[in-house]
């Protein structure tokens, strides 16, 4: 798995979606943000980390194995994955709650995007697992929900989540890094942070805005 040079604990100081999308932008990678209303329900932080993929269908007969495949998703999680739920917006029931947040953190995973529905969520929030999901129901999943595959590439919104592709998502939005460009958009992430930082300090001590631009070329 390629993997950037930069430790994952000082992206997750410096990095945000915005920035990395950016660095995406330049690099061709116009369609790396799925347009949802994906919202952080639990924390605020910086979650940054690597795809474990689930792919969930809809169901309306019994199940005779049910949550089988979502367990075993967890159980194989590795430290510092993020687990991707690909529930096609599907609002049947809560697919994530308290129960998994605690298996998964326990595995190393360090949160969870639900292209669907969680609940438990104040348990969640007071465990301070990040989770981003489009809202909450209190139905349970089995024999509504389940997992139909692992591990495999799956899809939110048009946007590809690859296992093992790196994902940054806060307060703005949740981004992908293809691992075939993952060192040279987290280079220039990281790069373009630090001239921002270099053009706030100028704004900051008077410079205009339109003179920061045209000595950082940065905005």
């Amino acid at each position: 798995m390629p993997a950037t040079t930069i430790p994952l604990d000082r992206l997750r100081q410096c990095l945000t979606s915005a920035v990395v999308c950016d660095a995406l932008d330049a690099l061709g990678y116009r369609n790396q943000s799925p347009r949802l209303a994906l919202q952080p329900l639990s924390s605020d932080q910086v979650l940054i980390g690597r795809c474990k993929t689930t792919l969930w269908a809809d169901m309306s007969h019994s199940d005779p194995k049910p949550y089988e495949l979502e367990l075993k998703a967890i159980d194989s999680c590795q430290s510092d994955e993020i687990l991707i739920a690909a529930a096609s917006g599907s609002n049947k029931s809560g697919i994530w709650g308290e129960l998994l947040s605690t298996a998964a953190r326990n595995r190393g995973c360090v949160g969870v995007i639900v292209d669907g529905m969680i609940r438990d969520l104040a348990r969640i929030r007071e465990m301070r697992f990040p989770c981003w999901a489009l809202g909450t129901n209190i139905y349970d999943s089995k024999d509504r929900q389940r997992v139909i595959d692992v591990d495999v590439i799956v899809e939110i919104a048009g946007v590809r989540f690859c296992p093992g592709d790196l994902v940054v998502a806060d307060l703005d939005g949740v981004v992908v890094v293809p691992q075939e460009i993952e060192a040279t958009a987290i280079q220039s992430a990281w790069n373009k942070v630090h001239a921002e930082n270099e053009v706030r300090d100028a704004i900051r001590a008077g410079m205009l805005a339109t003179e920061a631009f045209a000595k950082f070329g940065v905005l």
